[in-house]
């Protein structure tokens, strides 16, 4: 399987405080062992799933799109809720 990341959360990670990319690679971990365990969204970005997870008590977001043909998961972005949808609107049209 492999594992690709966009630019854009290339530079949502570098964000990221130590202790927080700590749960985000268990939730590529997890996203990795367990593809479809994402929740599939629909009309305007139904080509994505999103997993959420915790970091530092509160709730995350991580965008994903997964190719089954190829066997890609492809890491979309990360963040909180707040925009979140909005934002990857934007990003993805």
């Amino acid at each position: 399987m492999q594992v690709l990341q966009t630019s854009r959360f290339a530079k949502q990670v570098k964000k990221l405080k130590a202790n927080q990319k700590i749960a985000l690679d268990e939730a590529v971990k997890t996203i990795a062992d367990n593809p479809l365990i994402g929740i599939q969204k629909r009309g305007d970005l139904s080509f994505l799933k999103v997993y959420k997870f915790k970091m530092q008590q509160q709730q995350a977001l991580l965008a994903y799109s997964y190719d089954d043909e190829k066997i890609i998961i492809t890491l979309l972005a990360v963040g909180t809720h707040e925009n979140f949808y909005r934002d990857l609107k934007k990003s993805f049209p």
